[in-house]
């Protein structure tokens, strides 16, 4: 098969082992920077063009796609879909999981634990809103944030007003969520593929901090998830409607709770904890799923 991985960076570690993946499977890979792909939008033949190439020969897309270029990387992927390709994860499912308030809405409208979340758009209501998350401490997130960046751990009642309010009045769209004390720091992350949990690892924060991203210095290891959270993190992708995710679970009191479901897990650190073959796994499911009937093409 040929094979495009959509990244703006060929150095990245998840970048290279998927290229080097599927090369040692036979296939032949290009890896293209969204941003450079440019589209002639018809109603007969839409196509892509890069660096004056026309891209109309893939097979498969394995979408890479950066948070900061999410509206022109999800463009590009909508047009290799109208165009009949096989996408490792839709463009639309890519876009929902990156609304962090969307794809929380998703997941309630689906019946999947999760922290009590709370959003409002006035200063007015900070008091009702930090009461019925709770109370503090509490958790502030710019829902723009990533990688643990714009994360704010309020330990008081006043410090959560003086947070909410400096951010609502920079205009910033920000989410309340309770605190989950007895996670001590750590989360799950559980590394979905199709209708499986193929790899797992506990990320913990380092002392005295409550962010257990790696960006943020946090230590991961293999971990042995439970039946529950394996079902939890299985229904999370499904409900984004994500064939590759890294779902971050926190285990609580009443069971496993969903953090946030990532469309473009990075591999280092869950092969590094692992010692799975990750990228290869996802080639063979490339190959198993690619050469199916064409999606429908996305309408509206």
């Amino acid at each position: 098969m040929k094979i495009a991985i959509l990244s703006r960076n060929p150095s990245l570690y998840s970048t290279r082992r998927l290229q080097a993946a599927a090369e040692a499977r036979g296939h032949e890979v290009s890896i293209i920077d969204a941003l450079r792909c440019y589209m002639n939008i018809n109603d007969n033949k839409p196509s892509i063009h890069y660096k004056g190439e026309d891209l109309a020969h893939f097979d498969a897309i394995i979408p890479r796609i950066g948070a900061s270029v999410t509206f022109y990387g999800t463009a590009v992927l909508r047009q290799f879909e109208m165009m009949g390709c096989y996408t490792l994860n839709h463009s639309a499912a890519i876009s929902r999981s990156r609304d962090k308030l969307r794809s929380l809405q998703v997941l309630s409208g689906h019946g999947v634990g999760m922290p009590i979340t709370g959003f409002a758009n006035k200063p007015d209501d900070v008091p009702d809103l930090i009461d019925m998350v709770g109370g503090a401490p509490l958790v502030i997130k710019l829902l723009e944030g990533t990688q643990g960046i714009g994360v704010v751990l309020a330990e008081t009642r006043k410090a959560a007003e003086s947070v909410l309010e400096a951010f609502m009045g920079l205009k910033a769209n920000i989410m309340v969520q309770e605190f989950i004390e007895e996670a001590g720091g750590a989360d799950i992350r559980c590394f979905v593929l199709g209708d499986k949990v193929i790899a797992a690892m506990k990320r913990q924060a380092q002392e005295g901090e409550f962010r257990s991203n790696l960006h943020r210095g946090g230590e991961a290891r293999l971990v042995r998830i439970t039946p529950e959270e394996r079902k939890t993190a299985i229904a999370s992708a499904k409900a984004m409607g994500l064939q590759v995710a890294g779902v971050d679970l926190l285990r609580s009191k009443r069971g496993p709770l969903v953090m946030e479901v990532n469309s473009s897990p990075g591999l280092e650190g869950i092969e590094s904890a692992t010692g799975k073959d990750v990228a290869d796994l996802i080639i063979q499911h490339i190959e198993s799923h690619a050469h199916r009937k064409p999606r429908h093409r996305e309408r509206g």
